[in-house]
């Protein structure tokens, strides 16, 4: 999912759905169209999606979700490609301002308080601003907009970890287990976004009787981050009962486990995820639906721009409820938006 030059990114937003093994194929490669330039000069509405990169699989599948609502809405979609470089995606929102290239923006920030500048210099310019997903400026415990202006589409870090950790308590009721175990793999340390979830996380475990927490590693966003992360817990603490990561780290920690009856619980989205929960492999995800996310963000953005009244504070896991906490029973129906 992530990629080792993320690390230098003070506040970069590396959340636990993101992977960039494939592109969405269905994503449009962010190239506008023949038609798109036409619909443009016509005067139709512009939308910028500045995304985490192109090669990400969660970005690219929010793009399809935007770009599909873009068509149906005779609106044109372009994917602008900072490469996971925070520095180029502040670059590439200041000239799209200054070039007055869009009416709407629909930013996954690389790193929330290096856009602050840049989204503000926006919004005095009369663009419409959609926050998707990771929060622009540094709390991490809110879903409010803070830069005054935008309209937020975001997954509040402190409420992930929260429900992460919920999920885990789940688990270990589910087998009765006193005390439970438990290992948290967080995502990179050095990361305000990681620490919050981590801290949420790591609070809503300790609430609970029962449940010892007995490691904490950072697990990184790739399968072999999580490999390492797994061996170290299992050498530690061979009677681990459950293991939170990222989705990505998760899979990597499952080919370590082996035969032992680990209780896994997975922080991402992907079809490969939803799958592993269905067969029982693992116990929950924390879901999102990220195809139709993207589709929102963008009807968001459009209607503001539009003139229509929408609301300014939105929170991903109430657009489609009762499928967030991930178990078994609530992805019954689910099927994944996007690939690993």
């Amino acid at each position: 999912m992530m990629v080792a030059r993320w690390t230098a990114l003070p506040t970069l937003a590396l959340i636990s759905l993101l992977a960039t093994a494939c592109v969405n194929p269905n994503s449009g490669g962010g190239r506008p169209s023949p038609a798109t330039s036409a619909a443009a000069s016509a005067g139709a509405k512009r939308i910028g999606f500045f995304g985490f990169a192109k090669a990400n699989s969660f970005s690219a599948a929010t793009f399809a979700g935007i770009e599909e609502h873009a068509r149906a809405n005779g609106a044109t979609a372009e994917f602008l490609d900072p490469n996971f470089d925070a520095q180029a995606q502040v670059r590439q929102l200041q000239d799209a301002v200054t070039a007055k290239r869009f009416d709407v923006f629909v930013v996954q920030a690389n790193d929330g308080a290096a856009v602050v500048p840049a989204i503000r210099s926006a919004v005095q310019a009369g663009v419409t601003v959609v926050v998707h997903f990771t929060p622009v400026g540094t709390r991490y415990d809110t879903a409010q907009p803070q830069v005054d202006g935008t309209i937020t589409l975001v997954d509040v870090p402190t409420l992930n970890g929260e429900g992460l950790g919920r999920l885990a308590v789940q688990a270990c009721e589910s087998k009765k287990l006193n005390p439970c175990e438990v290992g948290y793999l967080e995502g990179l340390k050095a990361l305000p976004l990681d620490n919050a979830r981590t801290q949420a996380a790591v609070g809503a475990l300790e609430a609970a009787p029962n449940v010892r927490v007995k490691a904490r590693l950072e697990g990184g966003y790739t399968q072999e981050s999580g490999r390492k992360a797994m061996q170290d817990v299992l050498q530690r603490e061979p009677g681990i009962d459950v293991v939170i990561g990222a989705s990505q780290a998760i899979l990597g920690a499952e080919a370590v486990a082996g035969g032992k009856e680990v209780m896994f619980i997975a922080n991402g989205a992907s079809r490969q995820t939803v799958k592993a929960v269905q067969e029982g492999r693992w116990f929950a995800a924390y879901y999102l639906p990220v195809k139709t996310l993207g589709a929102k963000a963008a009807e968001l953005g459009l209607g503001r721009a539009l003139g229509k009244q929408v609301p300014d504070t939105n929170i991903m896991t109430d657009v489609q409820p009762g499928t967030s906490m991930g178990t078994k029973d609530a992805l019954a129906q689910v099927s994944g938006e996007y690939d690993e």
